[in-house]
């Protein structure tokens, strides 16, 4: 197994049937991702499993109780015919630092913006990130992500499925490399068809997902 990414923060497994990807996630591996809440105004809303840590994987896509947004919603999940791995996150120490210095290197992850939702229990969770619409269009280079004050995702008891391996293919992988340096991130890339993998320990054994 590889070494996990430094500052991982989370995975972003996009779906355009998010009850139906939830549903199968918990047969696959045994465990039940819980509500994390929706995004008001974006048509989404999401489920989180804990990769262990403060690392967790995100389950994001349509929400049937929301109206039709007024532009396309996140990750891509318009597009989507199938549940799929579309990017990750990690968090630096210092966000407005970390995007300046990748600039520098020639790579814009885009602009910040602030970000809330609220949990289930009522609890408002608030964040700002660099916006994932003008970041690499692979998906492979993360966002960055700062949570500042506001709990953690992971710190509502989320239920645990340890994360074993993150890995990437790309054509052309020396493409991909400079510009995870430029965000201070590690990503094993081999080459190949565009899409990130993941493989989690549950109670069902190794599973994978792409």
């Amino acid at each position: 197994m590889n070494v996990l990414p430094a500052r991982l923060d989370h995975l972003v497994l996009a779906t355009p049937e998010l009850a139906a990807t939830v549903a199968e996630f918990t047969e696959r591996t045994g465990i039940a991702p819980v509500p994390g809440g929706a995004h008001v105004g974006l048509g989404t809303r999401n489920y989180l499993v804990s990769l262990g840590g403060s690392r967790y994987l995100e389950i994001i896509g349509p929400d049937p109780e929301q109206s039709e947004p007024s532009g396309p919603r996140p990750f891509g999940v318009d597009g989507l015919s199938v549940a799929r791995t579309v990017t990750w996150a990690v968090s630096p120490p210092d966000l407005d630092a970390a995007v300046a210095a990748a600039r520098v290197q020639g790579y814009d992850p885009g602009p910040v913006r602030a970000m809330s939702r609220r949990r289930p229990d009522g609890t408002l969770l608030e964040w700002r990130l660099t916006d994932g619409d003008t970041a690499h269009p692979s998906g492979l280079v993360p966002f960055l992500i700062d949570w500042s004050s506001s709990p953690h995702p992971t710190a509502s008891g989320l239920p645990v499925a340890p994360l074993l391996e993150l890995t990437a293919t790309a054509p052309v992988p020396d493409e991909i490399r400079p510009l995870l340096s430029a965000v201070g991130a590690e990503l094993a890339v081999a080459t190949g068809p565009v899409g990130l993998s993941f493989t989690l320990d549950t109670p069902r054994g190794p599973v994978a997902f792409r």
